[in-house]
């Protein structure tokens, strides 16, 4: 007898910096309205979904922490158990962080942002160590050995950071049949996408992960996927995406 696995993947909502259309990446950077929204919506389309869920996991984000919370609200919840952890975090755009995109696109050209934002294996520029967005100046990150700490990250980083805890403390629960929530970001998820989908390197530039809307899996025995949809108004969906595309412009 074979037994489903239940996943749902789901981006924060909105931030205040996706809102001002600024490279965010490790900077805590709290929900817009427009993002609290989302949650409140995602919440309810996962409940009027029938769903429940077992586990929460979530980066130690202020952004996705919130996300989660006001989800597992909506849907009764929040008692439930959640795992924080930095490897779940947004992929860290180095020295980009904290700069407009469309002002950084005038600057150095739309095609060499959309390397460092979309790319596979071109990390943006990085960080000095000095510098006081650099995560060593974080308590969060404090029992990190300094090789753990990104000054700059490529999609191919985020998958190697990810993936070891995909394997080490989602996939457990998936075998135990827990039905499972992961709140994270973008690049995380698009990792996350990119490892479950079997996509390509030469195709994962063209995955645009919307805010605050859930994919959900389902898996088998093996862990490989039987069914991936989002929930939610399919339009909703694709301008939602569109929107993600276009933020460099």
């Amino acid at each position: 007898m074979t037994d489903t696995a239940h996943l749902v993947l789901l981006r924060h909502g909105e931030s205040l910096w996706n809102l001002e259309n600024i490279f965010t990446g490790w900077t805590d950077i709290a929900l817009s309205e427009g993002g609290e929204a989302e949650a409140r919506d995602a919440g309810r389309v996962l409940r009027d979904e029938g769903l429940s869920f077992d586990v929460v996991h979530t980066s130690v984000l202020a952004r996705a922490i919130e996300t989660a919370n006001i989800v597992l609200g909506e849907m009764g919840l929040s008692w439930l158990p959640v795992r924080r952890h930095w490897r779940l975090n947004e992929r860290h755009y180095g020295a980009l962080q904290g700069l407009n995109k469309k002002d950084t696109s005038d600057k150095y050209g739309l095609d060499q942002v959309h390397l460092w934002r979309r790319s596979y294996a071109t990390p943006p520029p990085t960080l000095e160590m000095t510098d006081e967005r650099h995560p060593s100046r974080d308590a969060r990150y404090a029992l990190l050995a300094p090789e753990q700490l990104p000054a700059s990250e490529c999609l191919a980083d985020v998958v190697d950071r990810v993936l070891p805890y995909w394997y080490d403390a989602i996939v457990p629960d998936l075998r135990a049949h827990r039905t499972t929530l992961v709140v994270a970001h973008g690049n995380s998820l698009r990792a996350l996408v990119m490892h479950l989908d079997r996509i390509a390197e030469e195709e994962i530039p063209d995955l645009n992960i919307p805010t605050g809307i859930p994919r959900r899996y389902e898996l088998d025995d093996s862990l490989n996927v039987v069914s991936v949809r989002y929930l939610g108004d399919e339009d909703a969906v694709q301008a939602a995406a569109g929107r993600v595309a276009r933020q460099a412009g």
